[in-house]
């Protein structure tokens, strides 16, 4: 049976892969991008099956219009998917106001109001799948991301606790956490904080470790979505891509192995009332 899409940051990267993915066999997609004119290849080719909406993600009463717009045109939604968002760059010395604020309203805020906008119908019609694109960044964390990571790593909180909240009403939420992708993540649509030279030498460790990371296919990527909205009984988080695996296991067996020793402190502290 077709399924109903409704996909930000469709213009390009995950985004537009998976939309044309889900095209390609007969799906239908509300396609969402800043500049509506990204979009109209998808039109062109696709026709009806496309609803082109223009949409920032930062902007909350149009988040909420646009997944409206999306369910009335369409008559339901099956898979929302929260794909919008950025990298930033710098230390967290680094990083101005501006820029911290502007990293967390899109990778963060925007999920969350799209994803509130779209609940009422998915509970209405007791079924849903909402796909939140995080990272190996939203459970792991390197030096000149800072920003990021606690822009997934708050997505990765929020959507585990909305996981519980809504599994009895038959919705599904799945974080979707890649490693490095040959997106444009990492060029044009990031965004750089004016650099310290103090951090030179960490800079440059950081990208000779990126440097040697093996790059994932974003459309090979589409093939995999399909198959988790199409499972019967999809995970809380599914990693994409080859090293995520590897940084994870390391990462909490490092942690597992912390709390451990420091065991003795966490009774010291916690009293004996």
């Amino acid at each position: 049976m077709a399924k109903t899409w409704f996909i930000t940051g469709a213009s390009k990267g995950f985004g537009r892969e998976w939309a044309e993915a889900a095209l390609e066999r007969g799906d239908r997609v509300a396609a969402t991008a800043r500049d509506l004119s990204t979009i109209e290849p998808l039109v062109a080719k696709y026709g009806d099956a496309v609803l082109p909406l223009q949409l920032d993600v930062n902007d909350h009463d149009a988040d909420f219009a646009a997944v409206a717009q999306a369910h009335e045109h369409f008559g339901q939604l099956d898979v929302v998917v929260n794909n919008a968002g950025y990298g930033h760059f710098g230390m967290i010395e680094e990083i101005s106001e501006a820029e911290a604020r502007a990293q967390i309203e899109t990778n963060l805020f925007g999920a969350l109001w799209v994803t509130q906008a779209a609940l009422p119908f998915l509970r209405a019609q007791g079924s849903g799948h909402i796909l939140q694109v995080s990272s190996i960044g939203g459970i792991s964390a390197f030096p000149n991301v800072g920003i990021y990571h606690a822009s997934k790593w708050a997505l990765e909180g929020f959507s585990q606790a909305l996981a519980q909240e809504v599994a009895g009403f038959g919705i599904n939420v799945t974080l979707i956490e890649p490693a490095g992708f040959s997106t444009d993540w990492a060029g044009p649509s990031s965004s750089t904080s004016a650099k310290l030279e103090a951090y030179d030498e960490v800079r440059e460790r950081r990208q000779k470790q990126r440097s040697a990371m093996p790059v994932g296919d974003p459309h090979a990527s589409a093939a995999a979505v399909l198959k988790l909205v199409d499972a019967e009984n999809p995970p809380l988080r599914a990693f994409f891509g080859l090293s995520p695996l590897g940084i994870a296991t390391a990462d909490y067996e490092s942690r597992l192995k912390s709390w451990n020793e420091w065991q003795w402190l966490a009774e010291e502290a916690h009293g004996t009332a």
